[in-house]
């Protein structure tokens, strides 16, 4: 079901309400719209998450489903840009997934970028905000390799912590693999990535550039998830961030990405002609 105009006058909203009807109409038209920061403070992470809930609240009123979440700032480097030193998290919905091989059309996105990433699939929920890593890493079903289409509602990607967290995490779609790989049957750590467009190598990786361990990142946000109240549930796709650099999308590219110990994954990007 897509999104429909919100019809709160303008001289009612506060701050986060304007803010988060802002995120929808660009969403919506495609349109991306200025950067939010300085209406809801440039560092301020709660009234950001504050902005995204009521986004999130917005689109499962709508009949949305939520399928799952994904980590974001899993990268030292890109921390230490912003000024944090945690990851950050967004919401995955039912409408957000392709499926392996699947073709994207370019116009439904509006700055699409993509990266490789490892994706958990919970085969029970999580509702400890002190859950132990082995509570965590147990009530984990399976993993698989998974794209992550991240685009933003920003102008120019010209986004601060506030805007990319206001943003749903810079959220766009998700692609995850066919296959279903026990924990104990990878190293998700040492494991290599290699993403390829149409044959050629555009980004490189290993899952310890994913805070070190991608279970790392998946035991942080599922305590996150427990003490904001929205815990992780058996059926939740988890994406636990980016194993390399990100690197552009445009129309005619086929995308296929390789994790050492998980089959490839794929998708390509049409354009209006449908190539």
């Amino acid at each position: 079901m897509g999104l429909t105009a919100d019809t709160t006058p303008a001289a009612r909203q506060s701050p986060r309400q304007a803010v988060a009807q802002q995120l929808r109409a660009a969403l919506a038209s495609r349109s991306p719209v200025a950067p939010v920061r300085d209406l809801i403070g440039a560092a301020d992470a709660d009234e950001a998450y504050a902005v995204q809930e009521l986004n999130t609240a917005f689109r499962l009123a709508q009949g949305q489903r939520l399928t799952g979440r994904k980590i974001g700032l899993t990268s030292k480097a890109v921390q230490a840009q912003l000024g944090v030193d945690q990851p950050d998290y967004g919401m995955l919905f039912a409408d957000m997934a392709v499926p392996n091989g699947g073709k994207v059309p370019i116009s439904t996105l509006i700055q699409p970028k993509i990266e490789g990433e490892i994706a958990f699939v919970m085969a029970a929920g999580v509702d400890n905000p002190e859950a132990p890593r082995e509570a965590v890493t147990a009530a984990v079903g399976y993993a698989t390799a998974a794209l992550e289409i991240v685009d933003s509602r920003i102008r120019d990607w010209d986004i601060r912590l506030a805007d990319t967290i206001a943003d749903n995490a810079s959220s766009g779609l998700y692609v995850l693999g066919d296959d279903r790989v026990a924990l104990s049957e990878v190293d998700l750590v040492a494991c290599r990535m290699t993403l390829s467009a149409n044959g050629a190598e555009v980004s490189t990786g290993s899952g310890a550039a994913c805070l070190g361990d991608p279970l790392t990142a998946l035991c942080w946000l599922a305590r996150k998830m427990a003490a904001v109240g929205r815990p992780l549930q058996a059926g939740d796709v988890v994406l636990s961030g980016a194993l390399g650099p990100m690197v552009p999308v445009t129309a005619g590219h086929r995308f296929v990405l390789a994790v050492d110990g998980f089959a490839p994954v794929g998708c390509s990007f049409t354009g209006e002609d449908g190539q």
